[in-house]
């Protein structure tokens, strides 16, 4: 049980730790004065975001996908059954985690060629770039969302199970 706890623990802790560093470390480095130094253009920076991006996404995948293993292990290891909010609350985050990898990520991804194409024409670039900026702003959105459902998660995991104390008859004195 206490491997199956630790297991439990650890993939919270890769989850919210990498959700933590790309949204407010890794994310923001590419688009930084530095960054703009070292690859000249802003189009580099955001094509070599988008291939973190996209691995990103993949991690999020792989803890949603072992938290969910977790979760059935446990169930089968005690007996005990899922809990509701548990359940709930693993459900959602891996509908942000997918959500953002299938479906923002690569919307923003064709968005921010539309942006930099050379064939695109100045309204098409205008638009895009208006455009990228919406749904950038929702991207970050959800992933905070994200950070806070997996801090709950980890909290969950990381916290120690109560359990009821049964005594028998003969263990107690009056």
């Amino acid at each position: 049980m206490a491997l199956l706890k630790l297991i439990g623990v650890i993939n919270a802790a890769v989850w919210l730790g990498s959700a933590v560093f790309f949204t407010f470390v890794a994310g923001p480095a590419f688009f930084s004065p530095a960054m703009s130094e070292v690859l000249k253009q802003a189009y580099f920076a955001g094509a070599v975001a988008q291939v973190v991006l996209a691995r990103y996404f993949d991690l999020q995948y792989v803890c949603a996908a072992v938290a969910w293993l977790h979760l059935v292990a446990q169930w089968l290891y005690t007996g005990k059954q899922i809990r509701r909010f548990q359940a709930i609350l693993l459900l959602g985050l891996t509908c942000l985690s997918l959500a953002g990898g299938l479906w923002l990520q690569p919307h923003l991804k064709q968005l921010h060629q539309t942006k930099y194409r050379v064939t695109s024409s100045s309204t098409q670039r205008l638009s895009a770039a208006r455009s990228f900026s919406l749904w950038h702003g929702l991207a970050q959105g959800t992933n905070l969302i994200l950070i806070a459902g997996v801090l709950v998660y980890f909290l969950g995991n990381a916290s120690p199970e109560i359990l009821p104390r049964v005594l028998g008859g003969d263990k107690v004195r009056g």
